[in-house]
């Protein structure tokens, strides 16, 4: 009878362990979604219906489940909190893991927070026990809730990093865009200015960085030719990386 009391997913616990000799605590999720929306940075973020932090603005996140993945709880609390149920082209990978006693109220809560990119998003909606959801400008932002702003930070710096040595700054565009798009993801970002040419001249002697669509165009607003459209190209890593202007 004992050794069915201390079963565990996946196995029976070893004869003589005891599972409840360690204080238990809760593993949630927490998404930093960022997009170039409006020719801004912008963050997705929920308004909290419940306490703690009632009102405030968090990121979407909520506790994993017994049987399911950090990456599918992160996943299924991304599209129950803000209405997102469309997840084409999202790039979601693992930031890291914030578990410092006390950053929640109610009990010991370790967190494992992801990095997201979502090219072209739709408007969201509150959901769940999210009071409403929407994307506001990553600068000029007030205090979130939790130690959101910490994560936040950290997934803006590990985004900014990644776009100097990887193709990650394709996915903040639509599947066909051109080289002045690219770069106003580069600017965004970096919260820099890049020399026109200069950026082109890179972009096109990288491998597999992009690749032009043939015989594809578009009108950018300007009295000049229009301009080609790229795509992703297959390369994985930037070489030479692309680095981001000394202040």
């Amino acid at each position: 009878m004992e050794a069915e009391e201390n079963r565990v997913p996946g196995g029976a616990a070893p004869e003589g362990y005891d599972r409840y000799a360690f204080e238990p605590f809760a593993v949630t999720v927490d998404l930093a979604v960022l997009t170039v929306r409006a020719g801004a940075l912008q963050v997705l973020l929920v308004e909290r219906g419940t306490e703690p932090y009632a009102g405030r603005w968090a990121l979407p996140g909520g506790f994993v489940l017994p049987r399911e993945s950090a990456e599918e709880a992160a996943r299924r609390e991304l599209a129950e909190e803000t209405g997102l149920s469309d997840l084409t082209g999202l790039h979601l990978e693992q930031l890291r893991t914030y578990s410092e006693p006390g950053r929640d109220p109610r009990m010991r809560v370790v967190s494992v927070a992801f990095a997201a990119l979502l090219p072209d998003p739709p408007e969201p909606h509150g959901g769940g026990d999210a009071a409403q959801a929407r994307w506001l400008p990553f600068d000029g932002l007030g205090p979130l809730a939790f130690d959101h702003d910490r994560i936040l930070a950290d997934a803006h710096e590990r985004v900014g990093a990644k776009l100097e040595y990887s193709c990650l700054a394709t996915s903040f565009c639509p599947p066909e865009f051109t080289l002045g798009e690219l770069q106003h993801v580069y600017e965004t970002v970096w919260g820099t200015a890049l020399d026109r040419p200069n950026f082109r001249r890179k972009v096109l002697a990288t491998p597999g960085f992009v690749e032009q669509v043939p015989g594809a165009a578009r009108l950018t607003g300007g009295r000049g030719k229009p301009a080609a459209l790229y795509r992703a190209g297959g390369a994985k890593v930037l070489h030479p990386p692309l680095l981001r202007p000394t202040p």
